[in-house]
């Protein structure tokens, strides 16, 4: 990720806008061992208290590298229950990098967002129609799978 992922400037943009980066050997210790660390690059998503709520192994290019980063942000939001602010960085995933692995995933856990702020089964609904529209293979579409029933 050195020589392809790193050096991009709209990778070097949104690492200093958007995160707190920690380099870590994979055979440090005890980091590597605290982290389950087996492989490098492996890219964990933190809060504030170091509580891991994202993890992506292996290279990823630009585009993928931003989209993970962003879907774990909005995980770490949402585990922490603010769902409005998870719903605008899973939306931020969708808009501007939907040809991602991460959008898939980002479509399920904003429509999850979305249901635990109002209420309303009709987000859930739709993210089935969504998935099963654009991602129809993805694991996202046939999690959301019973959600066609609502």
């Amino acid at each position: 990720m050195e020589t392809v992922t790193f050096p991009e400037e709209k990778v070097v943009e949104f690492v200093e806008q958007m995160v707190i980066p920690l380099r870590v050997p994979h055979d440090h210790r005890p980091l590597s061992e605290d982290f389950n660390v087996k492989w490098t690059p492996t890219l964990i998503v933190l809060d504030e208290s170091g509580k891991e709520h994202h993890r992506t192994v292996g290279f990823l290019p630009p585009e993928e590298f931003i989209a993970a980063n962003l879907l774990g942000i909005g995980k770490m939001y949402f585990d922490k229950g603010e769902f409005q602010k998870a719903i605008e960085v899973l939306n931020r995933v969708l808009r501007e990098f939907e040809t991602t692995g991460a959008a898939p995933e980002a479509i399920f856990v904003r429509a999850v967002a979305k249901f635990k702020s109002l209420n309303e089964t009709s987000h859930l609904k739709e993210a089935y129609e969504l998935l099963t529209e654009k991602y129809p293979e993805s694991e996202w579409a046939k999690r959301a799978l019973p959600y066609r029933l609502l």
